[in-house]
């Protein structure tokens, strides 16, 4: 057997640990699969989430800080590490928002990333971000975190590609950037495993069917007669702006519009990408009742099964579940990376970020 140690930081509640731990190849009578060795987040109820659900034996191997005060000595005295997952905070490259990239508060989070791949040399790692990474400070962004993650510690071969999840069977359209870096002495080139939904998406009406009454994290969302008016006026697919409402329930906002505001999903497609930003309005609704999704619902749409019991407020729960990646998604990227290093064939395409001249560019200053 074949047992990869996986290290993570800004874990989140465990989309990435879920989809790595139930990643499985077998070849040669050999299994290939990845067990939890540490992670690192700094909310407590999203890593009493992680712990519950992922590590429940185990909670010391999770250290609830911030990054910026994380000792990288700590987490080589828990355990050596084979494989590295981070999905570096997203706040400053999203499409959503100032779009500050390097000169926010979160947008050189990134280089704790760097850090721990200097530091442990892991045979690959996988970076997760949002699909705005490419166009933050010009690009120039993009290209600097690239250059870092090529020549970080011994060196890794990157396979770069904005991957549309909807494709992946994950009910939403979630489009994201992955990075997987096979460290370069391995001779190993990832390929990006191909889509198994294309053109054929899970709808929302598929993903939310028939979930069991004593589920957890299905508490109703307490609704005023405001917004439940509201939404009677709004039809599947359109949102406060494009909906034929009357006058006093009309929102008075001034500047940006935002598409998903008290947005409903169609029954037919796959919802909107789930978000853990945002206040009322934001919080997806239901094609048929007027009501916001529970976080339940929200979790069936980011392929958590419905015994992952998310920790927390009902707030709590639904940012850490709007931040996560979908397991499902994490899975078919783990089992293409236990493929490679197991030297089996797979179904692949091209990746659609070319990278090649990121290595020897001269990087501009920021």
């Amino acid at each position: 057997m074949a047992v990869y140690r996986l290290g993570e930081l800004f874990c989140g509640p465990g989309g990435i640990a879920l989809g790595a731990k139930n990643a499985f190849v077998s070849k040669n009578n050999i299994d290939y699969t990845i067990t939890h060795a540490w992670a690192n987040d700094y909310d407590p109820e999203t890593c009493k989430t992680y712990i519950h659900n992922i590590c429940p034996d185990m909670p010391e191997t999770v250290i609830c800080a911030d990054i910026r005060n994380l000792d990288i000595d700590l987490l080589h005295n828990i355990s050596p590490i084979d494989g590295f997952a981070f999905g570096f905070p997203c706040n400053d490259f999203s499409l959503v928002g100032e779009q500050k990239g390097l000169d926010g508060g979160f947008g050189p989070l990134y280089t704790y990333g760097v850090k721990i791949i200097e530091s442990f040399n892991p045979l690959w790692f996988v970076a997760e971000n949002v699909s705005g990474l490419q166009s933050s400070n010009e690009g120039r962004a993009f290209k600097q975190i690239i250059h870092a993650l090529q020549h970080a510690g011994m060196g890794y071969e990157l396979t770069v590609h904005h991957y549309h999840f909807e494709d992946y069977g994950v009910p939403q359209n979630r489009h994201r950037i992955i990075i997987v870096g096979m460290r370069s002495d391995l001779g190993l080139k990832f390929q990006v495993p191909a889509p198994t939904h294309k053109n054929q998406p899970i709808s929302v009406g598929e993903a939310l069917a028939n979930i069991p009454h004593d589920a957890k994290n299905q508490e109703l969302t307490s609704q005023s007669q405001t917004v439940i008016e509201r939404l009677k006026h709004i039809k599947p697919g359109q949102n406060a702006w494009n909906s034929n409402l009357p006058a006093h329930l009309q929102l008075n906002v001034k500047g940006a519009k935002l598409s998903q505001i008290y947005r409903r999903l169609e029954v037919h497609k796959p919802a909107y990408t789930i978000t853990g930003s945002g206040g009322g309005g934001t919080h997806v609704y239901h094609w048929d009742e007027p009501r916001a999704l529970t976080n339940r619902e929200r979790a069936r749409i980011q392929t958590f099964p419905d015994n992952y019991e998310f920790i927390g407020s009902k707030e709590s729960v639904r940012k850490q579940i709007g931040m996560a990646v979908p397991p499902a998604a994490a899975q078919i990227i783990f089992e293409a990376i236990l493929k490679t290093l197991a030297n089996t064939a797979y179904a692949s395409i091209n990746a659609n970020v070319a990278i090649d001249d990121f290595a020897t560019e001269m990087l501009l200053p920021m």
